[in-house]
């Protein structure tokens, strides 16, 4: 049934489970592992329907796949999501049960955390499976890097498509201030920059509006600010055919997962003269900062690849402008041509 889903792209694993004693109801997917074990996070969610979850986790496995790749970090795709309400649904069991659900395939996905679901999620995760990331004590939470990765590619965005050495005095609109987005917001304010700061929990937005000097605005009204860098960090496909004519950046770059919200958004983008970061590059010190828990933990090295991401971004950015593809396609393809080296189909 899985094959027929308008979102499978030739997935090499979906698994479901539901276990009644625990109340856990969830699906794992792997993408692609032709260049290692697939990664990626559990997303728990009080989903409206089962297709919506099993949307969302062929969808974000995919897009890890490409993440890990454009990242050049020897891994594949995977994601896994609980439909659960986080706030009321959370027990012990449950986690636990994931963690059977995660060791009984033996390695061909490794877990971590994600919307909805915390290091300490992680760690109950862990006390049933191998096969979990990101609770290295020393190492910190991984959101400080994926933070750091949408920072210095932003950084080098600014300084490519608007002439701006440094992100000091820069306008930038923030959707969302969560685990990503607040620290993006503190990176962004210590580097001087005028900033606007949105979310879906106001209370948070103002907290964070009043730690950092932001100025606060509506969730929906914030890709309309008058701003230099618009940087979604909050849900998926923001970037659409409605969007897209209301912004009044000229920067687009976010740790949001799956911003556009088709493939045509991407030429959308920039038709608009409207300069866009992949997402998948944006957001990928995250994903690089497990590799380096996972493998020798060394702090330089990891900012070193987290920088690397903006050396990736500058070749993307000059790419598009003198062949006038898009830069979502041609991050697809740098992706693309990593995964078929390594044998894949994509």
């Amino acid at each position: 049934m899985f094959q027929h889903h308008p979102s499978f792209d030739r997935h090499k694993l979906v698994t479901a489970r539901h276990d009644d004693a625990s109340g856990l109801s969830a699906i794992i997917a792997v993408h692609d592992d032709s260049r290692g074990p697939a990664i990626g996070g559990c997303r728990i969610s009080p989903y409206a329907t089962p297709d919506a979850a099993l949307n969302d986790v062929l969808r974000l496995s995919r897009g890890m796949t490409y993440k890990t790749a454009i990242a050049d970090i020897p891994y594949g795709g995977g994601k896994a999501v609980i439909i659960a309400d986080p706030r009321t649904d959370k027990t012990r069991a449950l986690l636990e049960a994931m963690g059977d659900f995660v060791e009984s395939l033996n390695g061909v996905y490794i877990t971590s955390f994600d919307s909805g679901s915390t290091l300490d999620d992680v760690r109950t995760i862990g006390t049933r499976t191998r096969f979990s990331a990101g609770t290295l004590p020393e190492a910190g939470d991984a959101s400080q890097s994926t933070a750091e990765g949408v920072f210095v590619c932003m950084r080098a965005a600014a300084e490519l498509a608007l002439g701006r050495p440094t992100l000091e005095g820069c306008r930038v609109a923030v959707q969302g201030v969560g685990n990503v987005g607040g620290r993006l917001v503190r990176l962004l304010a210590d580097a001087g920059a005028q900033i606007w700061v949105a979310d879906a929990n106001e209370t948070l937005a103002r907290e964070v509006a009043a730690e950092t000097g932001a100025a606060l605005c509506g969730i929906d009204e914030v890709h309309r600010i008058d701003a230099d860098i618009f940087s979604p960090n909050a849900l998926g496909a923001v970037l659409n055919e409605r969007s897209i004519p209301e912004l009044r950046a000229k920067v687009v770059v976010g740790g949001a997962n799956n911003q556009l919200a088709t493939p045509d958004d991407d030429l959308r983008l920039r038709a608009a003269g409207i300069t866009y970061c992949p997402d998948f590059l944006a957001n990928a010190g995250g994903i690089v900062n497990l590799h380096y828990q996972r493998s020798t933990w060394a702090p330089a090295r990891l900012a070193e690849h987290i920088e690397g991401l903006a050396a990736t971004f500058r070749e993307i950015f000059e790419t598009a402008a003198k062949t006038g593809a898009g830069t979502g396609a041609i991050a697809n393809a740098i992706a693309e041509d990593r995964i078929r080296a390594a044998g894949g189909q994509r």
